[in-house]
């Protein structure tokens, strides 16, 4: 799921070196040794990689990304040039076809020969196009997202996409940050790093630029930063040394080969393949078989049986998955979604299930400050004075300290000590600062947790009391004020020289701050459960504040449980409770990831919307990881999703448009599986009973590009509006009957057709396979209207570029035989009798699909 980044390492080239490309003295090396200067000084290590505290000119930079690539671990994208067009032949029945075709060129069929090979070609070139436009589309929409680094280049500071990271880069890194490649610090601020994906270390790990001992095991080395890392609080400066593959994430890449897991889209997919294989080989052995044993020439039987193998193998189905999702990015992203990794728009279509925070999503997400209360339910000043001390000094500034800042000013003249920067199991934040000779500790968190290091409280007028005194009090003031709605905010001093051991503090009382509900919320959560997709809040606020937020949208305590419930849940007693509860509150962020996995356990396709360093884990948990433009990098790096707008109403409009993308993707694999089939096992039949093949192999092929046209536009064809009320699952087993009831229709009348072409109008080769080549075009062309939608076809409109190609096929076909195509593939313009007969088995065929899809869809709704 994640799109990680790699970089590349160079090394001096220590004999008589020749200038370098960029300048500085030394050649660029293809062939790596890996990079072992980490308990060099600054100084030497700049020489090392040739650099400079000011970082890279933008020259230096573009000459070392076109000699080290970009800096990504993934492959690179998917050629769009030669090898993309290679991969559309690279079925082994195309490979077969191409051989059997070379053969019959050798041997005299010159003519034939040809055409099979401009007719496989232009199959290829057509899902060609159409695959590059969706690697176009997709690689557009990443790039408009991008994640990007504070590099700096020319002496100044300027954005730069990760993967255009270079070693010898100077980058900026702050709260939120990834870290983009394998570092050496060179000045530090407050620095904390989660290096949980690379170590598992679940707390942040404190970093410096003072360099460790040597013999410091490369993890440990508190002066390195780490590919795939986040800066949790604080800022530094970092020197680039390695990328890419190189990295130490890179490397742990390489010997894991983590791939990203399948979708239920993807698996179903392959199991389609599985089942058309099996057909697809079963036929073309007994038809290759049969016609020799009636004496038929071993070539033409060949290339008989394999183009049916290829006319029922839907070839193109990779280009069209390929083309829907494309399409469905681009009308995702008129609605503000970003879609970052094409199969996951499979996974939004089937999403049943929605969990995010209520900031921002079902609040407005603008904080305000309302006031500061003591112990005892007073005004405190004191406390407000603290906490914006605390807010200006922190280095990680979050929503709550912007607030602060905001609504008072700040007393000037204290200097930072030090800094015990917020973790998600401390939940509070400690500043160290000085004054005139004087050292506090200022501590701002969960009010649970500043009283957890409090001995005292202060009271008004300055007067301290042991807090136990006072603590049955301030619990039921946290209560009332949390039932109000308030988000709590509590504020503790200590008079002390260093942080030290976290106790021995004074309480001094809470901020209350106000986040509204947004007037639209109830109304789009509404929405989601009309589309059958259920919301539930997962948040760390205290329960009541939750619930007294949640409560206009008919959330109520019996929804509600708490964090510390869930720590003390087996997961089997987890899986129960996440299937009655909408509301969790208090919760940690490993607790987040718990909850998403349980529910996935339970069957459902679950959706998180996050936007923290705190969130990842979830994101990564989730079906469908979704992140907001304005959130962080790593939320941003772990998604699969990017909102432009924080606004739950974007997501009801990017579901349905996934879940369209999703049907128009099955609609083609209904039609192609059931005209394939129906027209293979007719054609497998009748050449048993003929005495010449119903079909030229030519013809077949033909037959096979044609009726791909309209199929090709099925990406941007109409969606009937209650398909995208309620998501969609992948059915193999509805597929597999779908295919046999509608293929044996299509038999049945093509049959229909033998037996009026034979025993009526005892009709020879030529006219025969003439009039059949028509009805097959015809019916698996008009076939499309019907199979498109569950409506009778009429009462469904089809997309404006489906219609259009419908009608091209329709009279194309009508008219080859007047055009010197007709004469290349030996198709004759039949009668009329025979054209009016043909045409009353095709609208009779037309009916039968019509009657048959209403019973089938009474059985498989």
């Amino acid at each position: 799921m994640a799109h990680h980044f790699s970089l590349t390492k160079f090394f001096l080239h220590q004999k008589g070196g020749q200038p370098d490309k960029d300048g500085m003295g030394f050649s660029f090396y293809r062939s790596r040794i890996p990079f072992s200067g980490w308990d060099l000084s600054i100084e030497d290590l700049l020489k090392a990689v040739r650099s400079r505290l000011d970082g890279l000119t933008s020259a230096e930079a573009a000459n070392r990304l076109q000699e080290e690539g970009y800096n990504s671990i993934l492959p690179p994208t998917r050629n769009k040039g030669l090898i993309l067009f290679l991969a559309q032949l690279k079925s082994p029945l195309i490979l077969l076809l191409l051989f059997a075709a070379l053969v019959s060129l050798f041997l005299g069929g010159h003519s034939d020969a040809v055409i099979i090979f401009i007719i496989i070609f232009a199959s290829a070139f057509l899902g060609y196009f159409q695959e590059r436009g969706a690697i176009n589309a997709l690689e557009q929409m990443l790039a408009a997202i991008a994640v990007k680094a504070e590099v700096w280049r020319d002496g100044v500071e300027k954005e730069v996409p990760i993967e255009e990271i270079v070693p010898g880069d100077v980058v900026t890194l702050k709260g939120g940050d990834l870290v983009p490649a394998d570092c050496i610090l060179l000045e530090t601020q407050g620095l904390f790093v989660d290096e949980a994906s690379l170590t598992g270390e679940s707390f942040p790990v404190e970093k410096s630029s003072a360099a460790p001992p040597k013999e410091t095991a490369i993890l440990k080395r508190g002066n390195a930063l780490w590919m795939s890392s986040a800066v949790v609080a604080g800022r530094c400066r970092a020197l680039v040394v390695e990328t890419a593959r190189r990295t130490q994430f890179g490397q742990l890449a390489d010997r894991v080969r983590f791939a990203p897991p399948e979708t239920a889209f993807e698996i179903g997919v392959k199991r389609f393949g599985y089942l058309l294989m099996r057909i697809t080989i079963a036929l073309t052995v007994l038809i290759f078989v049969f016609n020799l044993i009636l004496h038929r020439p071993f070539l033409e039987s060949l290339l008989f049986a394999v183009a049916l193998a290829v006319g029922l193998t839907p070839q193109l189905l990779p280009a069209i998955i390929s083309v829907n999702l494309s399409h469905g990015v681009r009308k995702m992203a008129a609605k503000k979604v970003m879609v970052k990794r094409l199969p996951s728009i499979e996974n939004f279509g089937q999403m049943d299930i929605l969990c995010s925070d209520k900031t921002g999503t079902l609040t407005t997400g603008k904080i305000e400050l309302a006031d500061a209360l003591g112990p005892d339910g007073t005004e405190s000043k004191d406390a407000v004075r603290f906490a914006a001390l605390n807010a200006k000094h922190a280095a990680f500034a979050n929503p709550l300290d912007a607030a602060i800042l905001k609504a008072i000013p700040v007393e000037e003249g204290w200097e930072k000590i030090g800094e015990a920067p917020y973790d998600f199991a401390r939940k509070r934040l400690i500043v160290l600062l000085q004054k005139q000779g004087r050292f506090f500790a200022i501590a701002k968190g969960a009010i649970s947790q500043i009283l957890s290091i409090c001995s005292e409280a202060s009271l008004a007028g300055e007067k301290r009391v042991p807090l136990d005194e006072v603590r049955s009090q301030i619990d039921a003031l946290v209560e009332k004020e949390s039932s109000q709605g308030y988000r709590l905010l509590g504020v503790a001093l200590s008079e002390r020289k260093e942080i030290g051991e976290e106790k021995g503090f004074v309480f001094y009382g809470f901020l209350r701050f106000k986040d509204p509900l947004k007037k639209d919320s109830k109304e789009t959560i509404e929405k989601m459960h009309e589309i059958g997709v259920h919301f539930k809040i997962l948040t760390g606020d205290h329960h009541l504040a939750a619930l007294n937020a949640a409560a206009p949208l008919q959330f109520t305590k019996d929804d509600l449980v708490v964090g510390e419930e869930i720590a003390k849940m087996a997961e089997n007693e987890l899986d129960q409770l996440v299937k009655k509860k909408r509301l969790f509150a208090e919760i940690d962020p490993a607790q987040k990831e718990k909850i998403i996995l349980a529910l996935r356990r339970c069957g459902h396709v679950v959706g998180f919307l996050g936007d923290g360093i705190n969130d990842v884990a979830a994101l990564n948990g989730a079906d469908v990881g979704i992140a907001v433009e304005g959130g962080t990098d790593a939320a941003k790096e772990a998604c699969d999703i990017v909102l432009l707008e924080k606004d739950l109403s974007v997501i009801v409009d990017g579901v349905k448009e996934g879940r369209a993308t999703f049907a128009n993707t099955l609609k083609y694999i209904y039609m192609a599986a059931s005209a394939n089939f129906g027209n293979m096992f007719s054609m497998a039949g009748v050449s048993l009973f003929l005495p010449f093949l119903p079909l030229l192999p030519k013809q077949v092929l033909l037959i096979n590009l044609l009726t791909d046209l309209p199929e090709m536009a099925i990406a941007t064809d109409r969606v009937d509006p209650e398909r995208v009320q309620r998501p969609l699952k992948w059915n193999l087993k509805k597929i597999r009957s779908f295919m046999l009831v509608f293929g044996l229709i299509s038999s049945l009348f093509d049959y229909a057709t033998f037996g009026v072409l034979y025993w009526i109008f005892h009709a020879g080769e030529s006219t025969f396979r003439s009039a059949w080549f028509l009805e097959s075009v015809w019916s698996a062309t008009l076939i499309v209207l019907a199979i498109r939608t569950r409506r009778i076809s009429w009462r469904s409109r089809p997309g404006k570029l489906l219609s259009l190609a419908i009608i091209f096929v329709f009279l194309g076909t009508l008219l080859l035989p007047l055009t010197p195509l007709g004469g290349l593939f030996a198709i004759s313009f039949i009668s009329w009798p025979l054209l009016v007969v043909v045409l009353v088995i095709v609208v009779l065929y037309f009916a039968s699909v019509e009657i048959a899809k209403r019973l089938f869809y009474s059985v498989f709704r």
